[in-house]
């Protein structure tokens, strides 16, 4: 029967069953409106979103300032070419730059998008003969062909293959096997700062600091790919900041723009000379809608002290499921980054999920065992109580 709100969930599923490609898992749920870190379905339920817009919506489902200003924006100007100046465009550059390494902005509208300019970058700046680019075992830079290829996942590749040539991938955390892969036709290495869809896997000690030291020594490019850990995720701004470690180019976007399509590449600005008119471009990039969002975005972050804020949560998140790992035998490592928790268990996490979700509480699973949670920056104390105790009874129920 539908609803007051559209279609009922059953209604929904059988609409996507006949018109819409199957390429995603979903779960028979529409969801229908969302508010802070809750969303409700279209029969009324509420459930506690712990990943929230697959890490998009750091500020929760629509923060009303980043609402407010998209609102603004709309009806003033939608879309203009980038053969045109917006002021937004650039005042959105500016932010990102002071708060962080002072370098110039690529706009375009995801990850995967930013990544692919970051590839090209790499290659234009290294000039003709130098194209290589070491990546690594377990690491995600997304779906479209470059990307995917430095995506060292097989499990992603087939069907789909041959990948784009000059990828090569090392063990995560392994620093010899960076400098043996090294030649002279090595442009860079790409790395996320913390493996996100890989498991929330934290590097090593030195680890980043020891590819800093080989890409100065070897004249590389050294790119950070912080599409999850940017924007605050880690409690620092970007997750460069949380290592210390500062690259060369940087990309962007999950949270970017408070949970609207947006994406950007930084470079340092004699490196992003190389990225010459007529070389790459993004027709929908850093339109006025994205730019103001993602203006708002930093604003609301700086206004409510949500960096703290998530260092907080961290702390929380941290210290609840290393205590529950003391009793319950299904967790085999805890580790946590700001809003980014990855429970590493010894079984696999689909049934896991499945429980939560019955109990009304939105988490992910990646790498097969990985609980992976990933939620808004503002989320309350009370809430993260709330959804840590809904989590911790199905893991002591599945531990028997």
């Amino acid at each position: 029967m539908s609803t007051a709100t559209g279609l009922s969930s059953p209604e929904t599923v059988e609409l996507f069953k006949k018109y819409v490609i199957g390429n995603y898992n979903r779960y028979p749920v529409n969801l229908v409106r969302g508010e802070g870190s809750h969303v409700w379905d279209s029969e009324g339920h509420r459930y506690l979103d712990l990943f929230v817009g697959w890490g998009c919506n750091l500020l929760g489902h629509c923060p009303p300032h980043v609402v407010q200003a998209v609102q603004e924006q709309v009806a003033t100007l939608i879309h203009a070419p980038n053969t045109w100046h917006m002021d937004v465009q650039g005042r959105w550059a500016q932010m990102l730059s002071e708060r962080s390494f002072g370098g110039q902005a690529f706009f375009c509208n995801s990850g995967t998008e930013a990544n692919e300019a970051a590839i090209k970058l790499a290659r234009l700046h290294a000039g003709q003969g130098r194209y290589k680019i070491i990546t690594f075992e377990g690491g995600f830079h997304g779906r479209t062909m470059g990307s995917l290829s430095a995506t060292a996942q097989p499990k992603y590749h087939d069907g789909v293959e041959p990948m784009l040539a000059g990828f090569t991938y090392a063990p995560y955390g392994d620093l010899a096997a960076v400098e043996s892969l090294v030649d002279d036709e090595t442009a860079a290495i790409m790395i996320e700062p913390i493996q996100g869809e890989g498991g929330v896997r934290i590097p090593p000690p030195g680890f980043l600091e020891g590819l800093r030291k080989i890409a100065d020594a070897k004249g590389l490019l050294l790119i950070f790919d912080e599409v999850q850990t940017g924007c605050g995720r880690t409690g620092e701004w970007f997750g460069y900041q949380y290592f210390k470690v500062t690259p060369d180019v940087m990309t962007l976007a999950k949270a970017l723009c408070g949970g609207l399509a947006g994406g950007a590449l930084l470079a340092r600005p004699e490196i992003a000379k190389s990225l010459r008119p007529g070389m790459h471009a993004a027709t929908f990039g850093g339109n006025p809608i994205a730019a103001r969002a993602g203006i708002a975005t930093l604003e609301m972050i700086e206004r409510d002290n949500l960096l703290n804020h998530a260092r907080q949560l961290g702390a929380f998140f941290e210290q609840r499921f290393t205590g529950l790992a003391q009793e319950c035998s299904l967790i085999k490592e805890v580790r946590v980054s700001g809003v980014m928790i990855g429970i590493e268990l010894a079984v696999e996490g689909a049934p896991v999920v499945q429980q939560c979700l019955d109990r009304r509480l939105l988490i992910n699973c990646t790498h097969g065992t990985v609980i992976r949670l990933l939620p808004a920056m503002n989320l309350s104390l009370e809430q993260a109580e709330e959804g840590a105790e809904i989590l911790a009874g199905v893991l002591r129920q599945q531990a028997g």
